[in-house]
């Protein structure tokens, strides 16, 4: 393992505390009394609290030190004083277990006395301290000048989103985002166990993969010598559910497509799906319009929520337009009674890039999508489907060739698909053998299966059903102005890690990072290469392999030049 410079001086202190008999990483339970926001809200001078946190800033001052710990719940200032920290004649604690042996990042666990500085800062005065871990890697400091200019931000999406853990750390406004994720889900439970409905699991590794179009992942299973799938989709087992005699079933389900990665396509992605009996699409958009109001409320205390440029108003009632209204309105095309190559023929026309595998369906979808569904910026419920777009989805009561479903647009997007649910298994087995059809045809997203099971279960009979699915990742973005994916989630999908390249350091770089490593502060260009004592050849050679590695960063601030560690 290639460790830097400042990895190998974070591993030579946790040699030096481990000689002098301090475990760096002890497995005894330490009691905190008090957090960061506690302390905030319930201050009083001279209170005794037992906090632990993370180190992350000092202003070592001779035998003072102000310092920074942050925990789950904020930052708080922390005054070491060595006097009150080593109250006998051994000054060893804080000389050189809090000088010289810990460093940006460490787990201390601190207990003490609260005062409020000359200034009004409510701060703890360390009566005594604890190292509970020692941090081998050295985090980022962003920092932030008289003018407000923050230089060294962990800001790069990839290393953020790859190492989340650092994010969350030295980007704490992130956490919020899952803060008010963890609130959603909660709502959303909340909403529908008061309306009696009941939460339950599904299979995840599916014999059969299906309740959605979209291209599975594929396993297999070494005893029972199958392949499986990974869900795209929990529709057809809550279905069951719904035919052995529930009357409202819901789950949050992982589930897994084998197709493309964007701002608002994950692989893996979380879908919440309900279905209740008895129901219909109608009764359905009623019941969304109220769950989505009571959900924007209880994540952000208002049912308005910016996203970009727009102010999204998620207040119940929401406009309804059927889709082929929609694509009458925005391209002047009537698609009721057209044939598939009429269709081809339009879309080819108006710039769409359409092939001869796609049929009526996805021919449909692609007009829509590409003219219409940008246009709607508030929720709107998109109604009436074609048959042929909608597989699983009972035909129209009163409108020939449509099918009773609505999607939820918001921002151009989906979030939220229902349908009045197809319970005659005649019927059924017909739409899957049309869709087996069109994956024959070439079309990858089509049903490749008829799922056997699924239609036995449906002939013993499935009560008139409405089903619900509401893409959760999708709605947290809107509700916490993020445009990517990526964002409302901990840990998303990404490219394979490049490797590090391996770097020689010779003695002259060693000498240049020791000098920076020596303070917290950056140094003047100029005293660095005074302190190096290298000649003007070599120590142009050794800046420019640091800087080239990354391994220290040179910037100019109020017209200095300043050298410090990467």
């Amino acid at each position: 393992m290639q460790l830097s410079e400042q990895e190998i001086i974070r591993r030579e202190k946790l040699s030096k505390l481990t000689e002098m008999g301090i475990n760096a990483f002890p497995a005894d339970e330490y009691t905190i009394t008090d957090t960061t926001e506690s302390i905030k809200q319930d201050f009083a001078d001279n209170k005794q609290v037992k906090i632990a946190g993370r180190l992350m800033s000092r202003r070592i001052q001779g035998k003072a030190s102000f310092a920074e710990l942050q925990d789950s719940k904020g930052k708080i200032q922390v005054y070491f004083n060595r006097d009150e920290i080593c109250t006998g004649e051994d000054k060893t604690l804080y000389n050189e277990v809090y000088k010289h042996l810990l460093d940006i990042g460490d787990i201390i666990g601190v207990e003490g006395e609260l005062f409020k500085t000359q200034v009004g800062e409510m701060t703890v005065m360390v009566k005594n301290f604890t190292l509970l871990t020692k941090a081998l890697r050295p985090l980022p400091q962003p920092r932030t000048d008289e003018n407000g200019v923050v230089y060294d931000a962990f800001n790069d999406p990839e290393l953020r989103y790859r190492q989340r853990y650092v994010d969350l750390t030295v980007n704490p406004q992130v956490k919020e985002v899952f803060v008010k994720r963890t609130k959603l889900f909660n709502a959303m439970r909340t909403f529908f166990n008061d309306a009696g409905y009941f939460e339950v699991e599904t299979p995840i590794l599916q014999s059969i993969p299906g309740g959605a179009a979209a291209r599975p992942f594929i396993t297999h299973h070494n005893a029972l010598d199958i392949p499986l799938y990974l869900r795209i989709a929990n529709e057809l087992y809550l279905k069951r559910l719904i035919v052995g005699g529930f009357d409202g079933v819901y789950e949050f389900s992982k589930n897994f497509r084998n197709e493309g990665m964007d701002r608002t396509h994950n692989p893996e992605f979380t879908a919440m799906e309900i279905y209740v009996a008895y129901k219909d699409y109608n009764w359905m958009m009623d019941f969304t319009e109220k769950l989505l109001e009571f959900c924007a409320v209880q994540v952000n205390g208002t049912t308005k929520a910016t996203f970009g440029e727009y102010e999204v108003d998620f207040k119940a009632p929401y406009q309804r337009i059927s889709m082929t209204d929609a694509i009458l309105k925005f391209t002047g095309f009537d698609i009721t009674g057209k044939t598939e190559q009429e269709l081809f023929d339009f879309a080819k026309s108006i710039g769409i890039d359409v092939n001869e595998t796609m049929g009526k369906g996805k021919l449909i979808d692609e007009i829509f999508g590409e003219k219409c569904e940008g246009n709607f910026i508030q929720p709107t419920f998109i109604t009436d489907y074609p048959v042929e777009m909608s597989p699983l989805t009972k035909k129209h009561r009163s409108k020939e060739g449509l099918t009773e479903r609505f999607e939820l647009m918001v921002c151009g997007k989906e979030i939220a698909n229902a349908y009045s649910e197809l319970n005659d298994p005649i019927d059924q087995r017909e739409r899957f053998e049309d869709q087996l059809k069109l994956s024959e045809k070439g079309d990858d997203e089509a049903g490749q299966f008829i799922d056997e099971d699924f239609l036995r279960a449906l002939e013993y009979g499935m009560p008139p059903t409405s089903g619900l699915g509401i893409g959760m990742d999708r709605l947290i973005m809107f509700l916490t102005n993020n445009a990517s994916i990526q964002e409302v989630l901990f840990f998303p999908q990404m490219k394979p890690e490049k490797a590090v390249p391996q770097i020689e350091l010779g003695e002259d770089e060693k000498v240049i990072l020791e000098i920076l490593n020596s303070r917290e502060e950056p140094f003047s260009l100029a005293e660095v290469r005074e302190r190096s004592q290298l000649s003007g050849k070599k120590w142009d050679k050794a800046s420019k392999v640091l800087t080239k590695n990354n391994l220290v960063k040179v910037e100019k601030i109020d017209e200095q030049l300043l050298m410090k560690l990467a």
